[in-house]
């Protein structure tokens, strides 16, 4: 059993997912595995994949079309057999160093299931749109994993980041349910919460990976719904925590959505052509 398991949800990725897969590859950490299941693209992603289908760190899957993003979540969640485990969507790349850091303050504390970074915000060409976003309000140490979900939904945004921020023990993901797409735009944030709740939190105050925007991403379609779905969550979030995510705490953070909402579908007007990959 290796001690990390980096696994890559692959769909019509075919520009990014070299670059994705490279940023895996070469990490300095000892000892992972790359799990990639490819959720039957019509693209090249399936091809491109195997040009590493010799490397032994690597194994490639395939997922049957249908069943939306949570079906090729689980598909290759579930084929994890490390014991620390990341999803890393197959446009986005992380940074040298991520595996080794997460790894390093997992092992150094014991009662933390779940530790996230800050990431840069890129466009289709990789280029830095955002640098250093994530850990909004954060303290920067051991706490409680509710507290740490009690301040995203003040917060009305994920302050831990997309999953190539994240790092998290993988029988805790299996314990509390795997992958939930009941807030189908918070899918990554959901599973960290279910997580969250069975232990500590901690934040590493480093920028460690890179999520790519493009117009190719399901997120981007859903930008309608965000913030319809951030409200559901917040009060799901407190049906969880009443003793700990007040009433009031879910006001704020449903306003706070909104105005995250408006800013998303801001930064998707301004930069629309930099959201296409190159032909």
């Amino acid at each position: 059993m290796p001690k990390y398991s980096v696994v890559v949800p692959a769909f019509q990725n075919a520009p990014f997912i070299e670059a994705c897969v490279r940023s895996v590859l070469s990490q300095n950490h000892p000892d992972f595995e790359l799990v990639i299941a490819d959720h039957s693209s019509t693209d090249d992603t399936a091809a491109l994949l195997e040009r590493y289908a010799d490397d032994p760190r690597v194994r490639l899957l395939s997922t049957p079309p249908g069943g939306g993003a949570e079906a090729n979540w689980r598909r290759v969640s579930e084929a994890a057999t490390g014991e620390y485990l990341k999803l890393l969507p197959g446009d986005d790349v992380l940074y040298p160093g991520a595996l080794a850091a997460h790894s390093g303050a997992l092992d150094a504390h014991p009662r933390v299931v779940l530790v996230s970074s800050r990431r840069d915000i890129v466009d289709a060409r990789g280029r830095v749109t955002i640098a250093g976003r994530g850990l909004q309000g954060v303290r920067r140490a051991v706490q409680p994993g509710v507290d740490a979900v009690r301040q995203t939904v003040r917060r009305g945004t994920n302050v831990f980041g997309e999953p190539g921020c994240v790092t998290f023990r993988r029988t805790e993901l299996e314990a509390a349910g795997g992958w939930d797409a009941r807030f189908p735009y918070l899918i990554d944030q959901t599973g960290y919460t279910k997580v969250l709740m069975r232990g500590d939190y901690l934040p590493v105050d480093s920028v460690l990976a890179a999520f790519r925007v493009n117009d190719a991403q399901w997120s981007v379609a859903l930008v309608n719904d965000q913030a319809g779905q951030a409200k559901a969550y917040h009060a799901w979030c407190r049906s969880l925590a009443p003793d700990r995510i007040s009433a009031s705490d879910v006001r704020l953070g449903d306003r706070r959505a909104e105005l995250m909402a408006l800013a998303r579908r801001a930064y998707y007007v301004v930069n629309g052509r930099r959201m296409r990959a190159a032909a």
